[in-house]
This record gives structure tokens, C-alpha cells and sequence, in this order.
């Protein structure tokens, strides 16, 4: 739970302009600053995509979630940082890891302040107009909740099987840790289909996900 939160967040109550800021403002946001970002791949945007990053979290009142992501990212951070000084030079290295760790922040900073459900319903209104290509929103909405939902439980699961490794001295052992991973994993998403299909959701004819036991999402 701890990782999950690090790297994603969890909501935090607020009365902060940036918490009554409304969604799909936050969000336009979140996506253009990214955009922009990605695209110029240059130090000094990147720098500035930090620092308005970091001026949202303090008007937020967030400042002590703002470095929090790098705990769980630091070792992809470097790795990727690595390959970039080897394959092209220092600046490189610094923007790429630079411009995915402000990316992860902003999403952050969107999920710090935005209600679970209040993001879930702004997702299925998003994915509401592709109705005409086929696309049911509403069971978009549940698969991500359970995305969600179960974030926690893998992350979990994965500390619990490397502390077990680490106590039985195997934590330089992959396969001692893959593959119990996988097997919970694995066996998380057969209980999940189980409850989902006790409940007729995803059957013909069965109940819609809005209908469903909210005890799944």
C-alpha cells in the first residue's frame, strides 16, 4: 500500500484552489504540460515543467507529496538516465528522466486532489462520446477502478514475496521472487472475475457495472 500510494497518491481533502479547481481543468492541464514537455525535450522546458509542477503542489498545500514518487522510481530513473548518457550525453540523460519524473508528478498532484469516484465519473463522461464506435464507458469506468483497486494488492504481494526471499537468503534470486508473484497475481484476477461474474457483470445480459455491488470497484 505504501508504494501504491508513493507512486500514485491517494486523495487528500483540501480547500485549496487547486482542490476546487474542476476536473477537466486539472486535467487539460496535467495533459498539455506533458505534451509540451515530451515534445520539446529540452532542459530549460523541462526545467519550467518543474517548476510550475512544484509551484501547484505548494499552492495545493502538497509540497511534502511532491518527492515522494521518487522513492519507488529512482531505480528506473537511473537506469534510464544511464542508457541516455551512454547512448547520447549528460542533458539527455537529465531531460528524459527529468521530463518522466514531472510527468508522474503532475498525474500525481491530479489524483491528490481529485476524489476517486469524482475521477471515475470524469473518465466515463471522457470515454462517454466513443459510444458510437462501440465503447462502453461504464465498463471502462470499472476496469479502471479495479485497476485501482488493485494496485495495492500487487504491490503489496510483491514486498511481501521479496521480504520472504530476502529472510530465506534468495532477494538475488529472480525466479524465487517472479514466480510467486505470478501466482498470486494470477490468482487475484481469477477472484476478481469470480466476483465479477457472481454478480452477471460482463455476462450477456448481465447487470451493468453502475448496477454492480460498489464493493468490487
Amino acid at each position: 500500500m505504501r508504494n501504491r500510494d508513493a507512486l500514485l497518491g491517494a486523495y487528500v481533502a483540501g480547500s485549496s484552489a487547486v482542490h476546487r479547481a474542476p476536473l477537466a481543468v486539472k486535467a487539460a492541464a496535467v495533459v498539455v504540460l506533458s505534451i509540451l514537455t515530451l515534445a520539446l525535450a529540452a532542459l530549460p522546458a523541462t526545467a519550467a515543467a518543474a517548476v510550475l509542477t512544484a509551484a501547484a503542489y505548494a499552492a495545493a498545500g502538497l509540497m511534502r507529496e511532491l518527492p515522494r514518487p521518487l522513492a519507488v522510481m529512482w531505480p528506473v530513473l537511473v537506469l534510464i538516465a544511464a542508457v541516455q548518457l551512454w547512448t547520447v550525453d549528460a542533458a539527455a540523460a537529465v531531460v528524459t528522466a527529468g521530463n518522466i519524473l514531472v510527468c508522474v508528478a503532475a498525474a500525481r498532484l491530479l489524483i491528490l486532489t481529485v476524489p476517486v469516484p469524482e475521477l471515475l465519473d470524469g473518465v466515463v463522461a471522457l470515454v462517454r462520446p466513443l459510444r458510437v464506435f462501440g465503447a462502453d464507458p461504464e465498463r471502462f469506468g470499472l476496469a479502471l477502478a479495479l485497476m485501482i483497486r488493485s494496485l495495492p494488492y500487487l504491490l503489496g504481494s510483491a514486498a511481501d514475496v521479496r521480504g520472504s526471499a530476502k529472510a530465506r537468503g534468495l532477494e538475488r534470486n529472480l525466479r524465487a521472487q517472479a514466480v510467486p508473484v505470478v501466482i498470486r497475481a494470477v490468482a487475484y484476477a481469477q477472484q476478481t472475475g469470480d466476483a465479477l461474474a457472481a454478480r452477471g457483470i460482463g455476462e450477456p445480459g448481465g447487470a451493468e457495472p453502475d448496477e454492480a455491488d460498489p464493493d468490487v470497484a
